[in-house]
């Protein structure tokens, strides 16, 4: 097997190509798949045959609001939303929310859909507080928008390397930590499909308007 041609990496900013998501919500065309890809070489039956390997979110395990492990098993075959916030953010972070609330009440009751909100503050972002941060809220199915605790260092990691986007401890931002507005939309084998600004409501308006393209009818 041979790799070669790696082509076009998302940029570790935060603020990853927000025009990829910039298409008209009327499109019929399918969503690309974001991030680095290369293709693999393989000889079957003495000839050669090549696949495209696109850029996959890593296997994960964390812990919900509801003190529930939630992994890799949890989304597969599942599309999903996710991004990370810490819940004493002074800053965008109750953007976010306001913006999120929007994506849960449109597609929250969907068994095919869910929310991965990934907290970059484990330490004080308990399994007790994101509930009690859920509940203020108003969420009520922890099953379809989970807030995930769980080891920092692995939040930072699948934040960065998996989904593109900043997510990191830096106590020169207000709060302490650093992180992106972003919205990552995750296809059912875990494609990463669209980038939004999770700050801008005519970013979510995109979001809501692509969600259904990946639902299975």
């Amino acid at each position: 097997m041979r790799r070669f041609q790696l082509i076009v990496g998302l940029a570790l900013t935060g603020t990853i190509s927000w025009q990829c998501s910039s298409g008209n919500n009327d499109s019929n065309e399918p969503l690309p798949k974001l991030g680095n890809w290369h293709v693999e070489e393989t000889k079957v039956n003495g000839e050669i045959k090549q696949d495209t390997v696109y850029h996959k979110i890593a296997d994960f395990s964390f812990i919900n609001q509801e003190g529930q492990v939630v992994d890799n098993s949890t989304v597969e075959g599942k599309v999903y939303v996710a991004d990370f916030f810490f819940t004493t953010c002074p800053t965008i972070c109750p953007i976010m929310k306001k913006e999120m609330l929007r994506v849960y009440e449109a597609y929250g009751k969907n068994p095919n859909f869910k929310i991965l909100s990934h907290s970059i503050d484990p330490t004080h972002d308990t399994q007790q507080v994101l509930k009690e941060y859920a509940e203020k809220l108003g969420v009520e199915n922890a099953s379809s928008w989970n807030f995930l605790t769980g080891d920092s260092e692995k939040i930072y990691e699948i934040g960065q390397t998996s989904y593109l986007t900043t997510a990191m401890e830096d106590q020169n931002e207000p709060g302490g930590f650093l992180h992106s507005g972003a919205f990552v939309l995750v296809d059912q084998n875990g494609h990463i499909r669209g980038v939004y600004d999770g700050t801008k409501s005519e970013q979510v308006d995109r979001l809501l308007g692509d969600i259904p393209k990946l639902l299975t009818p």
